[in-house]
């Protein structure tokens, strides 16, 4: 299951607490990379905020796999999750139409 992960900052967190625990959450985050948990990583284009998207079998895990994160160990972030599923749409279009044409 794909599901994205939006980052809130927590109103304790400073730019130096951010700063302190930069490094390490790169590291970690890099490990999720590498085992294929954590598959795109974002900032958004309109504010300072991250936008990860993870591949989990359900939201309690990806929400186990985020709390290994520096931020969130630290409380300086938490996030939003969404789960996403296929779209199913397409095959309206071609219901009638044997030949996919």
């Amino acid at each position: 299951m794909k599901i994205i992960a939006i980052e809130k900052e927590l109103p304790e967190s400073t730019p130096k607490k951010f700063r302190e625990y930069a490094d390490l959450e790169a590291k970690t985050a890099w490990k999720l990379y590498q085992e294929g948990i954590l598959r795109e990583l974002y900032f958004r284009a309109d504010k300072t905020c991250s936008v990860l998207v993870l591949e989990c079998d359900n939201l309690e895990q990806a929400e186990k796999y985020l709390q290994t994160l520096p931020f969130v160990k630290e409380g300086l972030i938490i996030f939003d999750l969404i789960p996403l599923k296929p779209y199913p749409g397409f095959s309206r279009l071609f219901k009638n139409d044997k030949q996919g044409n």
